[in-house]
């Protein structure tokens, strides 16, 4: 049996630029005035959990961790206010229920997500292009889970056995992603990793961060089901 994890942002889906949105505007809502993204802080493979206090340190807030809860249930609202947004101009990403019926088709595999989204944010996110069934959401690794990406990998992994009383190793575990963040939270845990060239960086790019395979795209299914072998 594998676990194979998948990313969201720039991996399976194009929100755009509505989840950064949705960070400031959360803040305003909680503290009542608006914090500058400028310069743009890089958000591609962070959490949720280490954004969040970086913009909160932007704003001078005192206590940050403190302050996260009530951050976090306001960065859910206002993502959820952007749904129909999302939707309207953002997109799938080529091949992305093509590549994820194929490896449901094959079998031998438990799908999920590995994503530095809280877990309500994910399920807006994919919801708005009907992808939110496709995947078992119950067994991710979620940005409200843990602050630290590769701490994720462990997670998924506990609740997959707490879900389906599989205890899948680590060599049996995939990250498929699009940041070199992804390659390294995979390696940490010994787990093999898959780039994707859908997000910010190039091809050339995740292939310097050490993948076990790097694709432009998810577009050719036979090609990410060879990755994935």
């Amino acid at each position: 049996m594998q676990l194979i994890l998948w990313d969201i942002d720039g991996t399976l889906v194009n929100t755009a630029g509505h989840g950064r949105y949705a960070f400031f505007e959360a803040f305003e809502a909680v503290f009542g005035r608006p914090v500058e993204d400028d310069p743009p802080i890089a958000m591609g493979g962070r959490t949720d959990h280490s954004i969040a206090l970086e913009i909160l340190g932007m704003g001078g807030v005192e206590n940050p961790e403190g302050h996260l809860p009530a951050l976090f249930a306001a960065l859910h609202e206002a993502l959820e206010g952007r749904a129909e947004a999302i939707a309207a101009e953002g997109s799938p990403q080529p091949g992305v229920p093509e590549a994820i019926a194929a490896i449901d088709e094959r079998g031998g595999a438990i799908q999920s997500l590995l994503t530095g989204n809280i877990e309500p944010n994910a399920h807006v996110k994919l919801g708005a292009f009907g992808l939110d069934d496709l995947v078992d959401m119950e067994v991710g690794g979620y940005g409200s889970d843990h602050g630290v990406r590769a701490e994720l990998v462990g997670i998924a992994r506990r609740k997959a056995l707490a879900k389906h009383g599989v205890d899948i190793p680590p060599e049996r575990v995939t990250l498929i992603g699009d940041t070199p963040l992804d390659i390294e939270a995979a390696h940490a845990n010994g787990a093999r990793a898959v780039a994707v060239a859908t997000g910010p960086y190039t091809l050339q790019e995740l292939e310097q961060a050490g993948p076990e395979a790097a694709l432009e795209d998810l577009s050719d299914t036979a090609t990410v089901l060879a990755a994935l072998s």
